[in-house]
């Protein structure tokens, strides 16, 4: 089996590549990226992609059909990644995350491949405080990000038929340690913050409702999804995640604070309300892959993210200005002009084989 894994050089990217390599040892596993976070990393002994028979740089807006070719199953990670990128090049993310994926997904049908992965995000329900939603509740997307995913969501299903199986899987907020770890999610920043000064400082009031996932178990879905049974359908859409972990952001901080003693919570009772609160029902994704479960817990969660910052000696209190912020690496390499204000490097990409990954 021929994998293509896009995205794969971002948060969770190292450890969907270490998943399907223990799934599939002997399936010939293929990284693209743009390689934005390519230097992104944290607390690793070797480079995430040697695990990978070769590292593609390109940029899925001009992916090729040569470098879908053989491919049997696509994982497309890649994307503009959260809100406040989303705000800062809304129509780069509408052309990175909808437009480039349905091109992808048009290629790799059209090379042969039989499996479409898409992570896709439970942030298309929005505003959503009259219970836990599930597949068939309203959308209600309030950033680019957002509609981003409803808008490739339903371009991606009429694609699907029986030779081409289309699996949207609607990912709860990720967190926990990852080689290539993000600090702009709502329980990493929380530990961050208790780990660097002692202090969680909660932005909003509180009270919005948060699913979250680990990266851990995102992994463990996307290998159930890259072969799942059809027997549901070539096109399911299903929310990935679990009932267990639909936390209002206080009990988060909170959380953190009873893993690590001496920390201070406060919250901002004049912040604008924020709108983007919801709960979700995973009952479906239980259903379908229950041998696919998401395993970590809230605690084991913090306490791991705790151990990893620790061991990479963090100290940093203004870690929401650092290159662990995903928006601060993009407007770093703008300042620096390696990429355009469309996001684009001015230098030619190229690719890497094993050998040559091992030798970075």
């Amino acid at each position: 089996m021929r994998i293509l894994i896009t995205g794969n050089m971002g948060y969770v990217g190292p450890g969907v590549v270490r998943q399907l390599r223990a799934a599939f040892p002997d399936a010939t596993l293929i990284g693209y990226d743009m390689g934005y976070f390519a230097s992104c990393l944290t607390h690793v002994s070797a480079l995430p992609e040697v695990q990978l028979d070769q590292q593609i740089f390109g940029d899925v807006r001009t992916i090729s059909a040569e470098d879908l070719k053989g491919v049997d199953a696509v994982v497309h990670l890649a994307a503009i990644s959260n809100d406040p990128m989303g705000s800062r090049y809304e129509e780069v993310t509408l052309d990175v995350n909808y437009r480039s994926s349905i091109r992808v997904a048009k290629l790799a049908k059209a090379a042969g491949a039989r499996s479409f992965v898409f992570a896709s995000s439970c942030s298309m329900y929005g505003a959503a405080e009259d219970g836990a939603k599930t597949e068939s509740s309203t959308l209600n997307p309030l950033t680019a990000y957002a509609r981003s995913k409803v808008f490739t969501e339903k371009e991606l299903e009429p694609l699907a038929d029986q030779n081409f199986t289309v699996t949207c899987l609607r990912f709860a907020t990720a967190c926990g340690m990852s080689n290539r770890l993000r600090l702009d999610l709502v329980l990493n920043d929380f530990v961050a913050g208790a780990v660097a000064s002692g202090q969680i400082n909660i932005l909003s009031d509180g009270s919005p409702w948060r699913p979250l996932i680990h990266v851990k178990d995102m992994a463990r879905a996307i290998e159930w999804a890259v072969t799942r049974d059809t027997g549901v359908g070539s096109f399911l859409a299903v929310n990935t995640g679990s009932n267990d972990w639909n936390y209002q952001v206080k009990e988060l901080a909170e959380a953190v604070a009873a893993v690590i003693p001496g920390t201070t919570v406060t919250i901002n009772p004049d912040a604008v309300p924020d709108k983007r609160s919801y709960r979700v029902n995973f009952d479906l994704f239980k259903s379908l892959a229950p041998y696919h479960q998401p395993a970590v817990s809230l605690q084991e969660a913090i306490v791991e993210l705790r151990d990893g910052l620790s061991a990479m000696n963090f100290k940093n209190g203004e870690f929401r200005d650092s290159t662990l912020m995903r928006l601060k690496v993009l407007t770093g390499l703008q300042e620096t002009e390696a990429i355009t204000e469309n996001l684009e490097w001015k230098h030619k990409l190229s690719k890497l084989s094993q050998t040559e990954l091992e030798s970075i």
